[in-house]
């Protein structure tokens, strides 16, 4: 390999004499490819170690070189080589052309060595130059890139740790907040084409109800243990603490915006969903008893996702009940339970959701180490 590190000039020319000449002059300074034609010249400067910049004829038989000039910049690879045409063509209309194709700049023949060489000095500085801020745009692009992807990682972990770890005090296994974000994201692709979701369900609202789906019961962790894992029905009493997880997740991932100190959507579609899933179509849910379209769109799918899951997941006091029952049960909620039209994206996708409970179904083993905490915390009789 050679030490030289010298910029490489290619000079394109048909007439030896004239590369001789050439050659001559720059060769001092410069390392010099030489091409008699501009076929040849496109395969150098095309080649893994192409020339940092061109000096370029224009009146050359076969391919001339405005032509050169115009497939040199048509081309990624090639695009960015400065190119200065060298010719006896000295009309301004002829300077023109050969700018407007893209050359930086035009000597007219018979040249003036002492202009020659300060023009490629300059231009090659000028090259170094753009040659430096377009690697360093390149880097910084790749690292922002780098640094978001981390960042999403970070943040996607973080969401299911803080998901998970509500899911740990209760009869859930960690699968239910899978399920329940694929069931949500099925049902809002279903429904973004239709006429009353389409505003507001486009491909950045889905990505982020996948997002935020696994933090429909965060609030659950301030719930007591005596309730929370309570394996029978609650007293009234009961049953208004554990209404409460709604408002303690709400209010959780709101003191997180405040600490954060800017809006982050993904968090107010989680505080969306935490505080209104459990609100019902026909107003008779809690915690507002909102009704209707008063009820956050995101609510509403995590509500029919949320209902269908426990409905058919295994606890450890329990056996899930049959797909097709737990249909009919969804179906008959339309209109009261959930919004009649999430209830017809079901209906259309319960093959879907039957392979998605598949796919995250409950093994032994998760429903094992499930009963031994709930043992262990007085949760199971």
């Amino acid at each position: 390999m050679s030490d030289d590190i010298r910029p490489t000039i290619l000079v394109v020319d048909d007439t030896p004499d004239n590369l001789k000449l050439m050659s001559g002059l720059l060769k001092d300074l410069y390392r010099v490819k030489i091409a008699n034609g501009g076929e040849k010249a496109l395969a150098i400067a095309a080649s893994d170690a192409p020339p940092d910049l061109i000096l370029l004829d224009i009146m050359m038989p076969e391919v001339d070189g405005y032509e050169v000039c115009r497939r040199l910049k048509a081309s990624r690879a090639t695009r960015d080589i400065p190119v200065i045409f060298l010719t006896a063509m000295s009309g301004s209309e002829d300077e023109e052309v050969g700018l407007k194709m893209g050359a930086v700049d035009y000597i007219t023949k018979p040249i003036t060595p002492a202009v020659v060489l300060a023009r490629v000095e300059t231009h090659l500085k000028l090259k170094a130059s753009a040659d430096f801020l377009r690697d360093k745009t390149a880097y910084l692009e790749t690292e922002v890139t780098r640094r978001t992807r981390e960042l999403a990682a970070i943040q996607d972990v973080t969401i299911l740790a803080m998901a998970s770890l509500a899911e740990t005090r209760d009869s859930d296994t960690g699968n239910h907040i899978r399920r329940t974000q694929y069931y949500v994201r099925a049902l809002a692709l279903k429904l973004r084409d239709h006429p009353r979701f389409s505003s507001s369900l486009d491909d950045g609202v889905v990505d982020m109800l996948f997002k935020s789906a696994p933090l429909h019961d965060i609030g659950k962790v301030g719930i007591p243990d005596r309730i929370l894992l309570k394996p029978g029905r609650f007293e009234p009493a009961e049953f208004e603490i554990m209404k409460t997880h709604t408002t303690l997740g709400r209010d959780a991932i709101e003191h997180a915006e405040q600490s954060l100190g800017t809006p982050v959507a993904f968090l107010s579609m989680a505080k969306e969903i935490a505080y209104a899933h459990q609100e019902k179509w026909d107003g008779s849910g809690y915690p507002r008893g909102i009704g209707g379209d008063d009820i956050p769109v995101s609510a509403r799918l995590m509500a029919v996702a949320d209902v269908y899951d426990a409905l058919i997941s295994r606890r450890v006091y329990k056996e899930g009940m049959p797909h097709a029952t737990a249909v009919q049960i969804i179906r008959e909620g339309s209109g009261s339970h959930f919004d009649p039209d999430i209830v017809e994206a079901f209906l259309a996708l319960e093959d879907e959701f039957k392979a998605i409970a598949a796919r995250f179904a409950d093994s032994d083993g998760d429903m094992e180490k499930k009963k031994e905490y709930l043992s262990r915390a007085g949760g199971v009789p």
